[in-house]
Protein backbone atom coordinates (compact mmCIF):
# COMPACT_ATOMS: atom_id res chain seq x y z
CA UNK A 1 0.00 0.00 0.00
CA UNK A 2 2.59 2.37 0.86
CA UNK A 3 4.53 1.76 -2.50
CA UNK A 4 1.24 2.23 -4.28
CA UNK A 5 0.42 5.28 -2.51
CA UNK A 6 4.27 6.36 -3.39
CA UNK A 7 3.81 5.54 -7.26
CA UNK A 8 0.62 8.16 -7.02
CA UNK A 9 1.73 10.57 -5.57
CA UNK A 10 5.17 10.64 -7.70
CA UNK A 11 3.16 10.49 -10.92
CA UNK A 12 0.68 13.46 -10.02
CA UNK A 13 3.59 15.60 -9.41
CA UNK A 14 5.38 14.46 -12.25
CA UNK A 15 3.06 15.04 -14.68
CA UNK A 16 1.72 18.68 -12.99
CA UNK A 17 4.96 19.86 -13.49
CA UNK A 18 5.75 18.31 -16.69
CA UNK A 19 2.66 20.50 -17.89
CA UNK A 20 3.94 23.70 -16.35
CA UNK A 21 6.99 23.72 -18.84
CA UNK A 22 4.31 22.59 -21.67
CA UNK A 23 1.52 24.91 -21.33
CA UNK A 24 1.38 28.23 -22.93
CA UNK A 25 -1.75 29.25 -21.59
CA UNK A 26 -1.34 29.49 -18.66
CA UNK A 27 -3.88 27.80 -17.06
CA UNK A 28 -2.28 25.20 -15.56
CA UNK A 29 0.19 27.77 -13.42
CA UNK A 30 -3.05 28.88 -11.87
CA UNK A 31 -3.54 25.47 -10.13
CA UNK A 32 -0.09 24.16 -9.64
CA UNK A 33 2.33 26.80 -9.86
CA UNK A 34 3.15 26.16 -6.80
CA UNK A 35 4.90 22.59 -7.22
CA UNK A 36 8.03 24.04 -8.74
CA UNK A 37 7.92 26.49 -5.74
CA UNK A 38 8.52 23.58 -3.64
CA UNK A 39 11.62 22.09 -5.50
CA UNK A 40 14.75 22.39 -3.43
CA UNK A 41 17.09 25.02 -5.21
CA UNK A 42 14.19 27.61 -6.13
CA UNK A 43 13.29 27.52 -2.62
CA UNK A 44 17.12 27.97 -1.49
CA UNK A 45 17.65 31.04 -3.65
CA UNK A 46 13.91 32.71 -3.00
CA UNK A 47 14.96 31.89 0.78
CA UNK A 48 11.66 30.42 1.30
CA UNK A 49 12.05 29.71 4.35
CA UNK A 50 8.98 27.71 5.13
CA UNK A 51 9.49 25.79 2.11
CA UNK A 52 12.71 24.85 3.28
CA UNK A 53 12.34 23.77 6.86
CA UNK A 54 9.14 21.79 5.69
CA UNK A 55 11.57 19.77 3.22
CA UNK A 56 14.01 19.37 6.13
CA UNK A 57 11.33 18.21 8.58
CA UNK A 58 9.82 15.79 5.78
CA UNK A 59 13.15 13.95 5.05
CA UNK A 60 13.76 14.00 9.18
CA UNK A 61 10.25 11.82 9.34
CA UNK A 62 10.54 10.21 5.84
CA UNK A 63 13.60 10.28 4.33
CA UNK A 64 14.61 10.68 0.73
CA UNK A 65 10.84 10.71 0.07
CA UNK A 66 11.18 14.45 -1.84
CA UNK A 67 14.03 12.51 -4.17
CA UNK A 68 10.92 9.43 -4.80
CA UNK A 69 7.88 12.15 -5.58
CA UNK A 70 8.27 15.93 -5.36
CA UNK A 71 11.60 15.72 -8.02
CA UNK A 72 10.53 15.13 -11.52
CA UNK A 73 14.21 14.50 -12.52
CA UNK A 74 14.56 11.44 -10.07
CA UNK A 75 10.70 10.42 -11.20
CA UNK A 76 11.97 10.45 -14.71
CA UNK A 77 14.92 8.49 -13.74
CA UNK A 78 12.51 5.93 -12.27
CA UNK A 79 10.50 5.64 -15.61
CA UNK A 80 13.58 4.89 -17.79
CA UNK A 81 14.36 2.40 -15.04
CA UNK A 82 11.06 0.77 -15.02
CA UNK A 83 11.48 -0.20 -18.79
CA UNK A 84 14.88 -1.19 -18.29
CA UNK A 85 13.58 -3.84 -15.71
CA UNK A 86 11.00 -5.20 -18.14
CA UNK A 87 13.99 -6.22 -20.31
CA UNK A 88 16.12 -7.45 -17.43
CA UNK A 89 14.90 -8.23 -14.27
CA UNK A 90 16.66 -8.31 -10.68
CA UNK A 91 19.65 -6.58 -12.72
CA UNK A 92 21.01 -4.49 -9.23
CA UNK A 93 23.13 -5.10 -6.67
CA UNK A 94 24.76 -3.53 -3.77
CA UNK A 95 28.00 -1.17 -4.41
CA UNK A 96 29.33 0.85 -2.00
CA UNK A 97 28.99 4.65 -1.72
CA UNK A 98 31.29 7.11 -4.00
CA UNK A 99 31.83 9.47 -0.92
CA UNK A 100 33.89 10.72 -2.61
CA UNK A 101 32.55 12.11 -5.85
CA UNK A 102 29.18 12.94 -4.14
CA UNK A 103 31.05 15.65 -1.43
CA UNK A 104 33.10 16.74 -4.02
CA UNK A 105 30.65 17.60 -6.27
CA UNK A 106 28.71 19.09 -3.24
CA UNK A 107 31.56 21.10 -2.48
CA UNK A 108 32.05 22.47 -5.48
CA UNK A 109 28.14 23.04 -6.21
CA UNK A 110 27.94 25.30 -3.00
CA UNK A 111 31.23 27.39 -4.08
CA UNK A 112 29.30 28.22 -7.25
CA UNK A 113 26.21 29.27 -5.13
CA UNK A 114 28.09 31.36 -2.81
CA UNK A 115 29.91 32.84 -5.44
CA UNK A 116 26.86 33.93 -7.45
CA UNK A 117 27.81 31.35 -10.43
CA UNK A 118 24.34 29.90 -10.45
CA UNK A 119 24.92 29.05 -14.06
CA UNK A 120 26.80 26.63 -13.46
CA UNK A 121 25.16 24.75 -10.25
CA UNK A 122 22.37 24.93 -13.04
CA UNK A 123 23.81 22.47 -15.33
CA UNK A 124 23.90 19.66 -12.27
CA UNK A 125 21.05 21.05 -10.35
CA UNK A 126 18.01 18.31 -10.78
CA UNK A 127 14.65 20.71 -11.18
CA UNK A 128 16.28 23.04 -13.47
CA UNK A 129 18.06 20.01 -15.83
CA UNK A 130 14.35 18.67 -16.46
CA UNK A 131 13.04 22.00 -16.94
CA UNK A 132 15.69 22.55 -19.79
CA UNK A 133 14.79 18.67 -21.15
CA UNK A 134 10.88 19.25 -21.12
CA UNK A 135 11.48 23.06 -22.91
CA UNK A 136 14.03 22.21 -25.43
CA UNK A 137 12.78 18.57 -26.23
CA UNK A 138 9.37 17.98 -25.90
CA UNK A 139 7.54 21.24 -26.15
CA UNK A 140 7.91 21.60 -29.56
CA UNK A 141 6.13 17.95 -30.33
CA UNK A 142 3.84 19.39 -28.12
CA UNK A 143 3.43 22.73 -29.74
CA UNK A 144 3.31 20.77 -33.07
CA UNK A 145 0.64 18.61 -31.83
CA UNK A 146 -1.90 21.42 -30.76
CA UNK A 147 -1.20 23.45 -34.12
CA UNK A 148 -2.29 20.10 -35.76
CA UNK A 149 -5.23 20.39 -33.40
CA UNK A 150 -5.86 24.03 -34.37
CA UNK A 151 -5.67 22.84 -38.00
CA UNK A 152 -8.23 20.25 -37.84
CA UNK A 153 -10.40 22.55 -35.78
CA UNK A 154 -10.81 25.35 -38.24
CA UNK A 155 -11.99 23.28 -40.64
CA UNK A 156 -15.10 22.86 -38.56
CA UNK A 157 -15.39 26.29 -38.10
CA UNK A 158 -13.70 25.55 -34.07
CA UNK A 159 -11.75 27.84 -32.06
CA UNK A 160 -11.04 25.51 -29.55
CA UNK A 161 -7.17 25.71 -30.03
CA UNK A 162 -4.89 28.24 -31.68
CA UNK A 163 -1.45 27.62 -33.44
CA UNK A 164 1.72 29.16 -32.09
CA UNK A 165 5.48 29.47 -33.87
CA UNK A 166 7.66 26.36 -32.79
CA UNK A 167 11.32 27.66 -33.12
CA UNK A 168 14.25 26.80 -31.41
CA UNK A 169 14.98 29.29 -28.57
CA UNK A 170 18.67 28.58 -27.50
CA UNK A 171 21.16 26.30 -29.84
CA UNK A 172 23.67 26.06 -26.90
CA UNK A 173 20.35 25.42 -24.20
CA UNK A 174 19.84 22.70 -26.44
CA UNK A 175 22.84 20.76 -26.86
CA UNK A 176 23.12 20.59 -22.90
CA UNK A 177 19.44 19.16 -22.79
CA UNK A 178 20.60 16.69 -25.05
CA UNK A 179 23.67 15.69 -23.50
CA UNK A 180 21.92 15.78 -20.33
CA UNK A 181 19.04 13.01 -21.21
CA UNK A 182 22.14 10.72 -22.99
CA UNK A 183 23.96 10.89 -19.63
CA UNK A 184 20.47 10.17 -17.77
CA UNK A 185 19.42 7.54 -19.73
CA UNK A 186 22.49 5.60 -19.77
CA UNK A 187 23.05 5.96 -16.07
CA UNK A 188 19.29 4.94 -15.27
CA UNK A 189 19.00 2.24 -17.24
CA UNK A 190 22.21 0.56 -15.99
CA UNK A 191 22.24 2.01 -12.87
CA UNK A 192 18.69 3.50 -11.68
CA UNK A 193 19.30 6.16 -9.36
CA UNK A 194 23.30 6.40 -10.03
CA UNK A 195 22.77 10.29 -10.93
CA UNK A 196 21.12 10.58 -7.51
CA UNK A 197 23.11 9.20 -5.77
CA UNK A 198 26.49 9.91 -7.10
CA UNK A 199 26.08 13.56 -8.91
CA UNK A 200 22.70 15.26 -7.68
CA UNK A 201 24.10 18.12 -4.94
CA UNK A 202 20.59 17.47 -3.38
CA UNK A 203 20.57 14.13 -3.17
CA UNK A 204 23.49 14.40 -1.00
CA UNK A 205 22.46 17.57 0.73
CA UNK A 206 19.06 15.03 1.73
CA UNK A 207 21.27 12.13 2.09
CA UNK A 208 22.98 13.73 5.12
CA UNK A 209 19.55 14.17 6.73
CA UNK A 210 18.18 11.04 5.63
CA UNK A 211 20.21 8.73 7.77
CA UNK A 212 18.34 10.72 11.13
CA UNK A 213 15.19 9.87 9.40
CA UNK A 214 12.63 7.84 12.19
CA UNK A 215 11.11 6.56 9.36
CA UNK A 216 12.69 3.88 6.83
CA UNK A 217 13.01 0.40 5.89
CA UNK A 218 14.11 -1.94 8.14
CA UNK A 219 15.71 -5.40 7.81
CA UNK A 220 14.63 -7.72 10.43
CA UNK A 221 17.74 -9.75 11.01
CA UNK A 222 15.22 -12.70 12.92
CA UNK A 223 12.95 -12.95 9.41
CA UNK A 224 15.93 -12.31 6.48
CA UNK A 225 17.32 -15.33 4.92
CA UNK A 226 20.28 -13.98 3.13
CA UNK A 227 18.71 -14.50 -0.20
CA UNK A 228 19.33 -10.87 -1.41
CA UNK A 229 16.27 -10.34 -3.48
CA UNK A 230 15.52 -7.10 -2.01
CA UNK A 231 19.14 -5.52 -3.10
CA UNK A 232 18.78 -6.92 -6.49
CA UNK A 233 15.49 -4.85 -6.87
CA UNK A 234 16.89 -1.63 -5.17
CA UNK A 235 17.73 1.24 -7.97
CA UNK A 236 19.80 2.95 -5.11
CA UNK A 237 21.61 0.00 -4.89
CA UNK A 238 21.59 1.10 -1.08
CA UNK A 239 21.27 -2.36 0.66
CA UNK A 240 23.74 -4.40 1.82
CA UNK A 241 22.18 -8.27 1.90
CA UNK A 242 25.27 -9.90 3.49
CA UNK A 243 25.58 -7.36 6.55
CA UNK A 244 21.68 -7.17 6.77
CA UNK A 245 22.36 -2.78 6.16
CA UNK A 246 20.72 -0.24 4.85
CA UNK A 247 22.67 3.22 3.67
CA UNK A 248 20.08 5.63 4.32
CA UNK A 249 21.77 8.28 2.99
CA UNK A 250 21.22 7.00 -0.51
CA UNK A 251 17.54 5.45 -0.14
CA UNK A 252 15.34 7.21 -2.06
CA UNK A 253 11.82 5.80 -0.01
CA UNK A 254 10.89 4.16 -2.88
CA UNK A 255 9.23 1.70 -1.24
CA UNK A 256 10.49 -1.29 -4.03
CA UNK A 257 12.33 -3.60 -1.40
CA UNK A 258 9.24 -3.85 0.36
CA UNK A 259 7.41 -5.77 -2.02
CA UNK A 260 9.88 -7.83 -2.78
CA UNK A 261 10.59 -9.24 0.22
CA UNK A 262 9.28 -13.18 0.19
CA UNK A 263 10.44 -13.28 4.22
CA UNK A 264 8.42 -9.99 4.79
CA UNK A 265 11.65 -9.03 6.24
CA UNK A 266 11.88 -5.37 5.47
CA UNK A 267 9.34 -2.86 7.13
CA UNK A 268 9.04 0.83 6.58
CA UNK A 269 8.82 1.64 10.61
CA UNK A 270 10.96 3.04 12.88
CA UNK A 271 13.88 1.40 13.35
CA UNK A 272 13.94 1.76 16.97
CA UNK A 273 10.54 -0.51 17.07
CA UNK A 274 12.41 -3.20 14.87
CA UNK A 275 15.12 -3.26 17.64
CA UNK A 276 13.01 -3.84 20.50
CA UNK A 277 11.12 -6.25 18.73
CA UNK A 278 14.44 -8.06 17.99
CA UNK A 279 15.99 -7.69 21.59
CA UNK A 280 13.01 -9.19 23.38
CA UNK A 281 12.35 -12.47 20.58
CA UNK A 282 15.94 -13.22 21.49
CA UNK A 283 15.71 -13.14 25.33
CA UNK A 284 12.19 -15.47 24.64
CA UNK A 285 14.01 -17.87 22.59
CA UNK A 286 17.70 -17.83 23.56
CA UNK A 287 18.89 -18.14 19.81
CA UNK A 288 20.60 -15.46 18.18
CA UNK A 289 18.67 -13.59 15.03
CA UNK A 290 19.96 -15.72 12.35
CA UNK A 291 18.54 -18.64 13.65
CA UNK A 292 15.22 -17.17 15.10
CA UNK A 293 12.24 -18.50 13.88
CA UNK A 294 11.25 -17.77 10.14
CA UNK A 295 7.31 -18.81 10.35
CA UNK A 296 6.24 -15.25 9.66
CA UNK A 297 3.38 -15.08 7.10
CA UNK A 298 4.47 -15.12 3.53
CA UNK A 299 3.57 -12.71 1.06
CA UNK A 300 2.08 -13.16 -2.29
CA UNK A 301 4.80 -12.24 -4.18
CA UNK A 302 3.23 -13.03 -7.39
CA UNK A 303 3.32 -10.17 -10.64
CA UNK A 304 2.19 -7.17 -9.25
CA UNK A 305 0.97 -3.74 -11.39
CA UNK A 306 2.91 -1.63 -11.87
CA UNK A 307 1.73 2.18 -12.30
CA UNK A 308 1.28 3.11 -16.74
CA UNK A 309 2.93 6.03 -17.56
CA UNK A 310 0.76 7.60 -20.15
CA UNK A 311 3.07 10.21 -21.91
CA UNK A 312 1.43 12.39 -24.82
CA UNK A 313 4.18 12.02 -27.24
CA UNK A 314 2.52 11.19 -30.60
CA UNK A 315 1.79 13.51 -33.16
CA UNK A 316 -0.41 13.53 -36.64
CA UNK A 317 1.57 15.59 -38.91
CA UNK A 318 4.02 18.48 -38.73
CA UNK A 319 2.52 21.63 -39.82
CA UNK A 320 4.44 23.67 -42.78
CA UNK A 321 5.31 27.38 -41.35
CA UNK A 322 3.25 29.56 -43.83
CA UNK A 323 5.36 32.35 -45.30
CA UNK A 324 4.70 35.92 -43.63
CA UNK A 325 3.61 38.44 -46.46
CA UNK A 326 2.78 41.93 -46.93
CA UNK A 327 0.10 43.86 -49.32
CA UNK A 328 -1.83 40.61 -50.35
CA UNK A 329 1.79 38.36 -50.51
CA UNK A 330 3.82 40.25 -53.16
CA UNK A 331 6.50 40.08 -51.18
CA UNK A 332 8.23 38.17 -48.82
CA UNK A 333 9.60 39.98 -45.30
CA UNK A 334 12.96 39.58 -44.37
CA UNK A 335 12.97 38.07 -40.93
CA UNK A 336 15.07 40.40 -38.41
CA UNK A 337 18.12 39.89 -36.97
CA UNK A 338 19.51 40.17 -33.03
CA UNK A 339 21.28 43.15 -33.07
CA UNK A 340 24.99 43.17 -30.85
CA UNK A 341 23.82 44.47 -27.76
CA UNK A 342 26.64 46.07 -25.25
CA UNK A 343 24.25 44.38 -22.52
CA UNK A 344 21.84 41.97 -22.35
CA UNK A 345 18.24 42.71 -21.65
CA UNK A 346 16.87 41.03 -18.75
CA UNK A 347 13.02 41.34 -17.47
CA UNK A 348 11.25 43.92 -15.27
CA UNK A 349 11.55 43.02 -11.94
CA UNK A 350 15.14 40.94 -12.22
CA UNK A 351 16.26 44.37 -10.44
CA UNK A 352 19.63 44.01 -12.97
CA UNK A 353 22.16 41.48 -14.36
CA UNK A 354 24.03 41.08 -11.12
CA UNK A 355 20.71 40.44 -9.26
CA UNK A 356 19.21 38.21 -11.44
CA UNK A 357 22.32 35.99 -12.53
CA UNK A 358 22.86 35.05 -9.13
CA UNK A 359 18.94 33.81 -8.24
CA UNK A 360 17.93 32.89 -11.85
CA UNK A 361 18.20 28.69 -11.56
CA UNK A 362 17.78 28.58 -15.60
CA UNK A 363 14.92 26.13 -15.24
CA UNK A 364 13.63 28.26 -18.39
CA UNK A 365 9.90 28.04 -17.00
CA UNK A 366 9.72 31.71 -17.90
CA UNK A 367 10.68 31.04 -21.66
CA UNK A 368 8.24 28.67 -21.78
CA UNK A 369 5.43 30.78 -20.81
CA UNK A 370 6.31 34.08 -22.48
CA UNK A 371 3.31 34.53 -24.81
CA UNK A 372 5.08 37.30 -26.36
CA UNK A 373 8.34 35.44 -27.24
CA UNK A 374 10.77 37.79 -26.00
CA UNK A 375 12.69 35.70 -23.69
CA UNK A 376 15.51 33.01 -24.61
CA UNK A 377 18.26 31.27 -23.09
CA UNK A 378 21.50 33.42 -23.20
CA UNK A 379 24.45 31.70 -24.86
CA UNK A 380 26.81 34.03 -23.18
CA UNK A 381 29.55 31.75 -20.91
CA UNK A 382 28.83 33.97 -17.87
CA UNK A 383 24.74 33.74 -18.03
CA UNK A 384 24.29 30.59 -19.78
CA UNK A 385 21.12 29.52 -20.17
CA UNK A 386 19.83 31.97 -18.34
CA UNK A 387 17.17 34.31 -20.45
CA UNK A 388 17.45 37.41 -21.67
CA UNK A 389 15.57 39.33 -24.06
CA UNK A 390 15.30 40.12 -27.58
CA UNK A 391 12.98 41.54 -29.58
CA UNK A 392 12.76 39.66 -33.03
CA UNK A 393 9.45 37.98 -32.67
CA UNK A 394 7.30 40.29 -30.29
CA UNK A 395 8.06 43.12 -27.36
CA UNK A 396 7.63 43.60 -23.76
CA UNK A 397 3.90 44.35 -23.33
CA UNK A 398 3.31 45.96 -20.02
CA UNK A 399 0.31 44.23 -19.18
CA UNK A 400 1.95 40.91 -19.26
CA UNK A 401 4.01 39.88 -16.46
CA UNK A 402 3.94 35.96 -16.86
CA UNK A 403 7.52 35.70 -16.19
CA UNK A 404 7.12 37.17 -12.65
CA UNK A 405 3.95 35.07 -12.23
CA UNK A 406 6.18 31.67 -13.05
CA UNK A 407 9.33 31.97 -11.72
CA UNK A 408 9.62 29.93 -8.61
CA UNK A 409 12.77 31.67 -6.84
CA UNK A 410 11.99 35.27 -7.29
CA UNK A 411 14.66 35.95 -9.43
CA UNK A 412 12.12 38.28 -11.64
CA UNK A 413 9.58 40.03 -9.26
CA UNK A 414 6.69 42.14 -9.46
CA UNK A 415 3.88 43.61 -6.99
CA UNK A 416 1.97 44.85 -9.87
CA UNK A 417 1.36 45.83 -13.51
CA UNK A 418 1.92 49.47 -12.15
CA UNK A 419 5.09 48.74 -11.32
CA UNK A 420 6.39 47.03 -14.43
CA UNK A 421 5.40 50.31 -16.83
CA UNK A 422 8.00 52.46 -14.43
CA UNK A 423 10.64 50.19 -14.40
CA UNK A 424 13.62 51.20 -16.99
CA UNK A 425 15.21 47.69 -18.42
CA UNK A 426 16.59 49.77 -20.97
CA UNK A 427 17.03 52.41 -23.42
CA UNK A 428 16.01 52.97 -27.31
CA UNK A 429 18.81 53.88 -29.45
CA UNK A 430 18.22 55.07 -33.19
CA UNK A 431 20.33 53.90 -35.99
CA UNK A 432 20.27 56.39 -38.91
CA UNK A 433 21.65 54.27 -41.51
CA UNK A 434 19.10 51.87 -41.04
CA UNK A 435 16.13 53.75 -41.00
CA UNK A 436 13.77 53.74 -44.00
CA UNK A 437 13.36 57.16 -43.70
CA UNK A 438 17.10 57.75 -44.92
CA UNK A 439 17.41 54.46 -47.11
CA UNK A 440 14.06 54.90 -49.29
CA UNK A 441 13.20 58.46 -48.29
CA UNK A 442 9.96 57.75 -47.52
CA UNK A 443 8.53 59.09 -44.08
CA UNK A 444 7.42 56.47 -41.12
CA UNK A 445 7.41 57.17 -37.74
CA UNK A 446 5.83 53.75 -36.62
CA UNK A 447 8.11 53.47 -33.71
CA UNK A 448 6.86 56.64 -32.13
CA UNK A 449 3.56 55.35 -32.30
CA UNK A 450 3.91 52.06 -30.91
CA UNK A 451 5.90 53.51 -27.82
CA UNK A 452 3.96 53.19 -24.97
CA UNK A 453 5.44 55.76 -22.98
CA UNK A 454 5.52 58.02 -25.59
CA UNK A 455 9.71 58.35 -25.24
CA UNK A 456 10.01 58.95 -29.14
CA UNK A 457 9.20 61.98 -30.75
CA UNK A 458 9.06 62.54 -34.73
CA UNK A 459 11.24 65.91 -35.48
CA UNK A 460 12.12 67.12 -38.64
CA UNK A 461 15.44 66.13 -39.96
CA UNK A 462 16.82 69.74 -40.96
CA UNK A 463 15.58 71.63 -37.99
CA UNK A 464 15.48 74.83 -40.36
CA UNK A 465 12.78 73.15 -43.13
CA UNK A 466 9.69 71.98 -41.08
CA UNK A 467 9.06 69.99 -44.55
CA UNK A 468 12.00 67.92 -44.26
CA UNK A 469 11.38 64.14 -43.50
CA UNK A 470 10.96 63.42 -39.75
CA UNK A 471 12.92 61.37 -37.41
CA UNK A 472 12.99 60.07 -34.37
CA UNK A 473 14.25 61.09 -31.33
CA UNK A 474 14.54 59.09 -27.98
CA UNK A 475 13.91 60.78 -24.68
CA UNK A 476 15.89 58.15 -22.44
CA UNK A 477 14.51 59.56 -19.41
CA UNK A 478 10.93 57.90 -20.05
CA UNK A 479 11.92 54.73 -21.99
CA UNK A 480 11.76 52.03 -20.49
CA UNK A 481 13.09 49.33 -23.24
CA UNK A 482 10.36 47.32 -23.64
CA UNK A 483 11.01 46.71 -27.46
CA UNK A 484 7.86 47.92 -29.15
CA UNK A 485 10.17 50.52 -31.33
CA UNK A 486 12.72 47.46 -32.15
CA UNK A 487 9.81 44.65 -32.61
CA UNK A 488 7.79 47.16 -35.17
CA UNK A 489 10.35 48.74 -37.00
CA UNK A 490 10.05 47.67 -40.62
CA UNK A 491 13.65 48.18 -41.45
CA UNK A 492 15.10 44.82 -42.25
CA UNK A 493 17.08 42.79 -41.47
CA UNK A 494 18.46 45.31 -38.54
CA UNK A 495 15.94 47.27 -37.14
CA UNK A 496 16.98 51.58 -37.13
CA UNK A 497 16.02 51.36 -33.47
CA UNK A 498 17.00 49.48 -31.06
CA UNK A 499 17.10 48.71 -27.49
CA UNK A 500 19.98 48.51 -24.91
CA UNK A 501 20.55 46.93 -21.97
CA UNK A 502 21.08 48.44 -18.14
CA UNK A 503 22.87 46.48 -15.98
CA UNK A 504 20.85 48.31 -12.87
CA UNK A 505 17.28 48.76 -13.58
CA UNK A 506 15.47 51.73 -11.99
CA UNK A 507 12.13 53.35 -11.56
CA UNK A 508 11.21 56.45 -13.86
Amino acid sequence: MLRKIRLVAALLFFTMITLLFLDFTGTVHSWFGWMAKIQFLPAVLALNVGVMIALVLLTLLLGRVYCSVVCPLGVFQDIISWVSGRVKKNRFHYSPALSWLRYGVLAVFIVALVAGVVSLTALIAPYSAYGRIISNLLTPLYQWGNNVLALWAERVDSYAFYSVDVWMKGLSTFVVAVGTVIVLFILAWRGGRTYCNTICPVGTVLGLLSRYSYFKPVIDTSKCNGCGLCARNCKSSCINPKAHEIDYSRCVACMDCLGKCRQDAIKYVSGAIIQKKQVLRREETGQSASQSSSNSEKVNTSRRNFFTVSALLATSAVMKAQEKKVDGGLAPLIDKKNPKRATSIVPAGARGLRHFAQHCTACQLCVSVCPNQVLRPSGDLKRLMQPEMSYERGYCRPECAKCAEVCPTDAIHLTSLAEKSAIQIGHAVWIAQNCIVNTDKVSCGNCARHCPTGAIQMIPEDENDESSPKIPVVNTERCIGCGACENLCPARPFSAIYVEGHEMHRVI
